[in-house]
């Protein structure tokens, strides 16, 4: 090893093993008394994703640490490939390839660097540098941390973010500017680019992405085989779906153990035939029996951790308290300084390595109303995105097809045997259909329905035993605005209902339906669960308790930065650059005649529609023709960001296809055969582009304001793909044309789409971009 590594042993193995990212810091030192040329600086040339670039005329300058020390930072996964690279000596302000270090490559892996070059960069310098051979002692520091840091560290804008930019890799990663207080003076055609009203420009959608006819619910995974089959449902208890809570209701103080039968052999059949509905009449609480519920219900030793929302997001990893996996110190650590900077293009893992083999499975807890579904299939979109295969299972659309969808309030009595079978029945079907997929090979199972009881849940559980890990996603509400409008969204939404043309009459049997649930209630206590608290309110609280692994880790950072606030988001390409003109991928070119035309109308449709929006914000990468794209656009704050930069090309940036076909073709073969994992040599891949646009995402929840997002094709393939639940094999084909705005609508109902088509362009006919 050379130089200095710390958190990183001396073979890499524990960072190798761990599954997290690893913060690098490569640094060059010059010793007192060492003479040093006046106007140069040391710069990093390699391979991906150090630079990206062997031309040395691309070299990435190191930042000066301070008057005697350099550094260069990054992150990558604890897997990476191997880097090479070396250092080069460069003059101030002045295009030349420089000076490279004596000796062969430097190597990079796991935070331990080797090769030839040995612990000091030797050069040997021209004499116009006015010293002949120059010697600087080389050392890494790596630091193992968590997804959790990555996240939150680059959203700390007041630590991390300042308004000049923050400089990592030589360029910008995430830089803020505040907007102008005062409209700049813009061509004067930019006052009249649209003449009518903005639906003129409205264009229908490419086929029907977003269909809004269908209820949520019932958009989920359908049943496996026939709905008649027998369900056996091993029996714990002789009462299934009865709580502790119910039987106090009875008059019965003594809490029902949940788990004195341990014979697993033991199942009783449940059939539709023995169903019989019965009614009983209704009980209350009292206040005294809810008081020894609550003192009965305490699990011992039970600590969660609280997450409150809304509190300083860059301690978001102090508070969740998580470890990445066993080995990484539960002490919550301190993100590096410069880590801020680079952390929104971190790439976060490898889709196509070995993440965690071991089945999951998200049990939604919560009475109606309370917004599951929709998390469910929030966070199934999320995983999908990710590339983690993922499935949304909900009992209700199961229960509608076995029994109907007319039943009454009544069939969701505490008291009501059959119908408590019934629920069961259907609960088993939909959990076994569940395991089902998950011995196929599936990743991670949503599972969908109230579960509010313990014994429904310990039914859960020991079906699971040896299947799968748990993990219980309660959703609580105290806001009753927020439950009132829920309800009316049931009304009018769901096929339970679509029978029923009186309103008042539907409204009053969900509400019986609601008490009947509230009198069973009982909150999770037990095993691995995450509760959501008035989350969305904005000022809740999310508590974890005994989560740990990785990708557990990243659905608590993604819950707790959802939300259901409505606002728009704006999707658009940049205006058409020179390079489109010509059919060249990559780049960094200016616009076209067409590109300038475009961006006056982009910044009149903005003030237009966003007119009343103070709050809201432009995103673009950091390459020049989104910035241009942006640029009549006034009064917003912009945030550049290097994550939203292209698809790089590597070597074939600059190059048509036509070239690449003719000088290349087995890479054009294998681009056309599977284009969403081809990666050009020594560039990226699509997998490669949404890994990091995950920050992009995460942050895109999170904002309750509107977001405009100029970027590029490939960029906006792999977003719009997340809002749209794309299968990842579709990413690279989706239709993305210039000129063209894509509006998102996020909120309770879901996502909504229009299209706003501005101008014609003529680059189209040069065939497909990167």
């Amino acid at each position: 090893m050379m130089g200095s590594s710390h958190s990183v042993g001396a073979t890499g193995n524990e960072a190798e093993n761990s599954g997290g990212q690893l913060f690098m810091a490569l640094k060059l030192e010059k010793p007192d008394g060492q003479p040093m040329p006046l106007d140069a600086v040391p710069h990093i040339t390699g391979s991906m994703p150090i630079v990206g670039s062997w031309d040395p005329t691309k070299a990435t300058a190191m930042e000066g640490e301070s008057s005697t020390v350099w550094e260069l930072s990054f992150v990558v996964p604890s897997d990476h490939d191997i880097l090479e690279f070396k250092f080069v000596l460069k003059p101030v302000d002045k295009e030349c390839e420089g000076v490279f270090e004596e000796g062969p490559n430097r190597i990079l892996k796991a935070g331990v660097m080797s090769g030839g070059s040995g612990p000091v960069a030797t050069f040997k310098l021209p004499k116009e540098y006015g010293v002949q051979t120059l010697q600087l002692p080389v050392s890494v520091v790596t630091d193992l941390v968590s997804p959790f840091a990555l996240a939150a560290s680059w959203r700390a804008l007041k630590k991390n973010i300042k308004p000049h930019g923050v400089r990592a890799l030589g360029i910008p990663d995430v830089s803020l500017d505040q907007g102008n207080a005062t409209p700049t003076p813009t061509d004067q055609s930019a006052q009249h680019a649209l003449e009518l009203d903005l639906e003129h420009y409205e264009v229908p959608p490419p086929g029907s992405v977003f269909d809004h006819g269908v209820y949520a619910a019932d958009a989920t995974e359908v049943p496996r085989g026939s709905l008649l089959r027998s369900a056996s449902v091993p029996v714990p208890a002789p009462f299934y779906g009865e709580s502790r809570k119910y039987k106090l209701l009875q008059g019965n103080l003594t809490p029902v153990s949940t788990t004195d039968s341990k014979d697993k052999s033991k199942e009783r059949s449940i059939s539709i035939k023995d169903l019989v509905k019965s009614v009983a009449e209704q009980a209350t609480v009292s206040g005294d029996v809810k008081s020894s519920l609550e003192s009965a219900d305490k699990t011992v030793g039970l600590s969660p951790r609280v997450i409150e929302i809304g509190s300083d997001m860059s301690q978001i990893e102090a508070q969740i308290g998580l470890d990445d996996e066993p080995e990484v110190p539960t002490e919550p650590k301190s993100m590096p300084e410069a880590a801020g900077a680079v952390a929104a293009a971190a790439v976060a893992d490898r889709l196509l390595g070995a993440k965690e083999r071991r089945q999951l499975a998200i049990v939604l807890v919560g009475l109606p109303a309370r917004g599951k579904t929709f998390t469910a299939a929030k966070l199934t979109r999320y995983l999908r995105w990710l590339g983690h295969d993922t499935k949304h299972f909900n009992v209700g659309k199961y229960r509608r097809l076995q029994f109907g969808a007319n039943q009454s309030a009544d069939f969701f009595r505490g008291d009501n045997q059959e119908g408590i079978d019934a629920r069961n029945e259907v609960a088993v079907l939909a959990m076994e259909d569940m395991l089902a997929w998950m011995d196929e090979g599936g990743q991670v199972g949503v599972f969908d329905a109230t579960n509010s009881t313990i014994a429904r849940r310990n039914m859960l559980t020991k079906m699971a035993e040896e299947k799968c890990k748990i993990i219980f996603l309660e959703t609580i509400c105290n806001d009753r605005a927020m439950i009132d409008r829920n309800i009316e969204l049931k009304i009018q939404q769901s096929p339970d209902y679509a029978d029923i043309s009186d309103h008042d009459v539907a409204l009053q049997d969900f509400k019986d339906r609601l008490r009947n649930y509230e009198k069973m209630y009982e909150p999770v206590t037990e095993g691995s669960y995450i509760k959501m608290i008035d989350m969305v309110s904005g000022r809740g609280k999310m508590e974890v308790n005994s989560i740990s692994g990785y990708l557990p880790g990243r659905i608590v950072f993604f819950l707790v930065n959802t939300h259901i606030t409505p606002r728009p988001i704006l999707l658009t390409r940049h205006g058409e650059s020179q390079d489109n003109v010509r059919g060249r991928i990559g780049g960094d070119p200016p616009l076209s005649e067409a590109g300038e035309k475009y961006a006056l109308r982009l910044a009149d449709f903005v003030h237009k529609r966003l007119k009343n929006e103070g709050t809201a914000s432009i995103w673009t990468s950091t390459l020049q023709r989104t910035i241009l794209t942006s640029r009549h656009i006034v009064g917003f704050p912009k945030v550049q960001w290097r994550a939203l930069d292209e698809i790089n090309s590597g070597v074939c940036d600059g190059m048509t296809y036509l070239e690449i076909k003719e000088t290349m073709p087995e890479d054009y073969m294998a681009r056309k055969q599977d284009k969403l994992r081809y990666r050009y040599p020594r560039g990226e891949s699509y997998l490669d582009v949404i890994q990091r646009l995950e920050p992009v995402i995460i942050e895109l929840e999170r904002q309750r304001s509107p977001v405009v997002v100029i970027a590029h094709q490939a960029v906006l393939r792999s977003l719009y793909a997340y809002f749209a639940d794309k299968p990842l094999r579709e990413v690279p084909h989706i239709e993305m044309p210039l000129h063209t705005i894509i509006e998102i609508q996020m909120g309770v109902t879901g996502v909504q789409e229009k299209r706003y088509k501005l101008m014609e362009t003529q680059s189209t006919k040069y065939g497909e971009f990167p």
